[in-house]
């Protein structure tokens, strides 16, 4: 339950970033979204790298073991899937939809998992999609309040990520991976379709 509560609070530290690139553009600092780019594909490549000397050159850190689920010892971990995903959203998206997404990811989905029974059923239950999609949709909302319905996409992107496990063979997908590139796209084809 330690390691499971450490887990989350990482994952919420990804919110950092957005702050990161919100507090410098809120104070002129010039960090434009071209660098912010440049800095999310950096973190990427140093993340992939890791898992490489992990996975293939053996590299044993005490951190591994707390940060990572049993699953995960012998593959991809679950925190590279997380940056790779935001890395991908800011660099296809424009910050209204890629920031948000980014939350939805770093903090919608620990506090999803707070409520969650872990068990692993292919749709996630009610009370779980409904915390995720009210979180989201709150996180979208300051960014897309000009379209409603980019708010309403973007969470319900979120929630289905977060809540529909999707197995390729014996791979189950990475939410990680998934929520904040569903949450991006439809956030996009609503704005792309809303008459404005």
């Amino acid at each position: 339950m330690a390691d499971e509560l450490k887990r989350r609070l990482v994952h919420a530290s990804g919110s950092g970033l957005v702050a990161l690139y919100l507090l410098a553009n809120y104070l002129e600092l010039g960090l434009t979204w071209d660098y912010f780019r440049v800095l999310m594909v950096v973190l990427s490549l140093g993340v992939i790298g890791l898992e490489f000397l992990r996975l293939r050159v053996g590299l044993e850190w005490a951190i591994y073991d707390k940060l990572t689920r049993d699953y995960e010892q012998d593959q991809f971990a679950g925190y590279g899937y997380y940056m790779v995903s935001m890395t991908v959203a800011v660099l296809v998206f424009q910050p209204a939809i890629a920031l948000p997404a980014m939350l939805m990811l770093a903090l919608g989905d620990p506090i999803s998992g707070a409520v969650s029974d872990d068990s692993l059923k292919t749709v996630k239950g009610p009370q779980v999609l409904v915390t995720m999609f009210v979180v989201s949709a709150i996180i979208a909302a300051p960014f897309l309040y000009e379209s409603p319905l980019a708010v309403f996409a973007a969470a319900l992107g979120a929630t289905i990520a977060d809540g529909i496990k999707v197995r390729i063979g014996d791979f189950i997908v990475d939410d990680n991976l998934t929520i904040p590139v569903y949450a991006s796209v439809l956030a996009w084809l609503a704005l792309d379709l809303s008459p404005l």
